[in-house]
């Protein structure tokens, strides 16, 4: 790939953002109902390639079960208010009434409280006895201490996601979490993230996850590339993982591992190009805190929010659209893609000519000036 002179001493490489790229009509089209936006992991099979992601403002147990129930999979954030305290209502509706940098604060406070494992086992289970299947997360510092936590609750899919993680962490402070042997200990299927290169992407694929997440710094609460100056462009992300996942499919000797993308997924035209781009799913935040029967109350944050030392996110305000149903499936209101994420993907399919997610990853895309 081209790289650009920035000065003397630094030369980078040119990435790009969904904005940055358009997807290309082919000859031939189809009629939308005729397309299959199914998706299957493992063993699970969803009829929508679409995970919630595991952040307060988004997911409470309810909210995960409604969305398994439509189709896809909510992934219930493990380290949040639902494993802190025994009813998070109230916590829930105070964020939606601070103001300015008092949120911080207090949304640091609300995190400080422990997690309790006895709180994980119980919305999981609370989850699987609603008939769906059951994912969780945790970040790479929490999950040797609350795997038991998390099996003990009867997890079908666990995450674990943070801002970047890699498959070699080096800390002289504790012990650091083999992905690889701990994954091959656990017998349910893993996807951990985020990455962003073809490298970090296939030493992930390497430790037997079965999916990656790609992405970090770029969501609507984030504030990562301001803190920290870390970001990548999700198109170049995610078409780099996607080669990845190529690679190691022959080095591997046919084990597919998905590649999902999690970050900057604001609009519907956002989830074709991802899998245009390479994706075999979306990992969804911000599209689903504009829902009007979620746990944010048209607020949304994450978990860098409220981080101890250093938060690098935002609580954000979102103008609520309609309910989750309605932002999945429609009918929308609206024409700037936050309503119906799912039909305007397969018109996206239909439109190019594609009638399965596979083959949509094959589309032509073109970069726009």
């Amino acid at each position: 790939m081209t790289e650009i002179e920035i000065g003397r001493a630094k030369r980078a490489r040119r990435a790009y953002s969904f904005d940055d790229v358009a997807i290309v009509p082919s000859r031939r089209t189809r009629d939308p109902e005729e397309v299959s936006v199914d998706w299957q992991i493992d063993a699970y099979r969803f009829e929508l390639p679409v995970l919630a992601a595991p952040m307060d403002s988004v997911m409470s147990p309810a909210t995960a079960i409604a969305l398994g129930k439509y189709g896809g999979l909510g992934v219930l954030n493990l380290e949040g208010l639902w494993t802190r305290y025994e009813d998070p209502t109230p916590m829930l509706a105070e964020v939606s009434g601070l103001r300015g940098e008092q949120a911080t604060a207090r949304l640091q406070e609300m995190y400080s409280e422990p997690i309790r494992e006895e709180l994980i086992t119980e919305r999981l289970r609370e989850m699987r006895d609603a008939g769906v299947t059951v994912a969780g997360s945790l970040s790479p510092q929490h999950t040797r201490e609350f795997a038991k936590a998390v099996v003990d609750g009867g997890v079908d899919i666990f995450v674990i996601r943070g801002t970047t993680v890699s498959a070699e962490h080096v800390s002289s402070q504790a012990e650091p979490l083999n992905l690889k042997e701990f994954i091959y200990e656990l017998d349910v299927p893993v996807i951990v993230g985020g990455c962003a290169t073809h490298q970090a992407a296939l030493h992930l694929m390497r430790t037997g996850a079965a999916g990656v997440l790609v992405g970090f710094g770029g969501g609507a609460a984030h504030t990562t590339r301001t803190v920290l100056g870390v970001a990548v462009p999700m198109a170049s992300a995610v078409a780099d993982v996607a080669a990845a996942r190529r690679d190691y499919l022959d080095e591997s000797g046919g084990r597919y591992v998905h590649v999902i993308a999690d970050g900057s997924i604001g609009k519907s035209g956002d989830i074709a190009k991802a899998i245009a781009c390479g994706a075999d799913a979306v990992m969804v935040g911000s599209p689903f805190a504009r829902a009007s029967d979620v746990p944010g109350h048209g607020f949304h944050w994450g978990a860098e929010a409220h981080h101890k030392s250093l938060p690098r996110g935002e609580r954000v305000e979102f103008e609520t659209v309609g309910t989750l149903e309605e932002i999945l499936f429609g009918p929308s209101r609206v024409a700037d893609g936050t309503m119906n994420l799912i039909g305007a993907l397969k018109r996206s399919m239909a439109t190019t000519g594609y009638t399965e997610l596979k083959e949509f990853q094959r589309v032509e895309v073109v970069v726009v000036d």
